[in-house]
């Protein structure tokens, strides 16, 4: 499925315990359409070694609303096209 919400687009939460948060796509699950979005859904794992660890989780595609894709451009303009005189 082709998914309208790339790498590096900035979203908005929508719905669920992060609701209205901003931030930028760090990673795709295109099979499970799940996203990871940078300061969202932060899990805490503890290790031994190095105490704990916080990352992002992944969140349903469906929960995000895409705020800006830097990999679309603003349409060019056309210029007027010349009226023909009769």
């Amino acid at each position: 499925m082709k998914l309208k919400i790339k790498k590096g687009a900035t979203v908005e939460v929508i719905a669920g315990a992060d609701k209205g948060k901003k931030g930028t796509v760090t990673a795709l699950d295109k099979k499970n359409l799940k996203i990871q979005v940078s300061g969202v859904k932060l899990l805490t794992h503890f290790d031994r070694k190095d105490g704990l660890n916080k990352k992002e989780g992944f969140i349903n595609y469906s929960n995000v609303a895409l705020v800006s894709n830097p990999d679309k451009k603003a349409p060019a303009k056309r210029k007027a096209a010349k009226s023909a005189k009769a």
